[in-house]
């Protein structure tokens, strides 16, 4: 008789540990046998030469330095409306981190008048030009400080798909990056002409800009920040601004491109006169339906009788000529 033993398999468990254990000296002997390696050095931090003011720059720049001084950002303190308005708030030196380059709040004092190229790309370094000057590449060097805007521009679609400042603003010349207006939307939004509404104020010589970034006037400004319209959405402040007289008459045609209507005033007596008038063709209409409705049933009452009457005869003829052949 033969007898069978059972050979039970080594738990999982072990195996596990044996695999576990191998690979872990495997590891300790890698380790120890690779030579030690430092850290890679940080990159060296560029250093700064300190201010060397916007006519240093002309040098090698000279036309990016005269383009700059015909914008607002070169007029940024010598402006009339910032010295006006600066002068309403008694001169605070807050403004001055803005409209000035290199401001110091510990001391108040400033490199340069208005927005210099050191306020956007920083001090001069010491290794340039053998290395570019820094900048950000997004809205956030903007926000410091056109923070009204940037905030509006945040909330918008642009925004929210990060069309930044650069994709529509020239950075030194400060203007639009297309000939117009209009051609500068045209270059992602090719058929706003399609409907009414963009089709009648374009035919009228408006831009997008008079709706999409319709604003206020300067003069209710808050401390010099006021909005800018990059929400581009259109309120009613937009239709207000042209249509003041007649956003609120009825009697008053609003006369568009290519839909001119004139209308007659007509006075109290022509008005009763046409009423009469529109009270007799009504009456006119009622009797010509009656004398339709009681001509239609006698047309219909006379064929119904010749009709039954043809029909009538021609089933008596009929029966006769079954009686005969009986």
């Amino acid at each position: 008789m033969k007898k069978f033993k059972q050979i039970v398999s080594k738990p999982i468990w072990i195996t596990f540990l044996v695999v576990f254990a191998v690979t872990t000296a495997l590891g300790m002997a890698i380790s120890l046998a690779r030579p030690a390696q430092a850290a890679p050095a940080p990159a060296p931090v560029a250093e700064s030469a300190g201010y060397t003011g916007s006519a240093a720059c002309a040098t090698c720049h000279k036309d990016v330095h005269e383009t700059w001084q015909g914008t607002l950002h070169s007029q940024a303190f010598s402006s009339p409306i910032f010295q006006q308005d600066w002068s309403k708030q008694g001169s605070a030196v807050t403004c001055l981190e803005c409209h000035t380059t290199g401001y110091d709040p510990a001391t108040g004092k400033y490199e340069e008048e208005g927005v210099t190229c050191e306020a956007c790309h920083g001090p001069m370094q010491t290794n340039h030009p053998q290395n570019p000057m820094p900048i950000t590449p997004d809205a956030t060097l903007c926000a410091r400080c056109h923070k009204t805007t940037t905030d509006e521009w945040r909330a918008s679609n642009h925004g929210q798909m990060n069309i930044n400042c650069e994709s529509c603003h020239n950075s030194h010349s400060q203007q639009p990056r297309a000939a117009s207006i209009n051609e500068l939307c045209g270059n992602c939004h090719k058929d706003t002409g399609s409907s009414f509404t963009h089709g009648t104020h374009s035919t009228a010589g408006l831009q997008c800009s008079n709706c999409h970034m319709a604003t206020a006037s300067h003069a209710s400004s808050t401390g010099g920040l006021f909005a800018t319209g990059h929400t581009f959405s259109v309120g009613s402040e937009a239709c207000i601004s042209c249509h003041k007289d007649t956003v609120h008459t009825r009697d008053t045609i609003v006369r568009l491109s290519g839909e001119n209507v004139e209308q007659a005033v007509l006075t109290e007596e022509e008005l009763q006169r046409k009423i009469q008038e529109n009270e007799q063709t009504i009456q006119t209409l009622q009797t010509q339906n009656n004398v339709r409705l009681y001509t239609g049933l006698i047309q219909g009452a006379i064929i119904g009788l010749i009709t039954g009457g043809v029909a009538a005869w021609i089933v008596s003829k009929r029966i006769r000529l079954v009686e005969v052949e009986e």
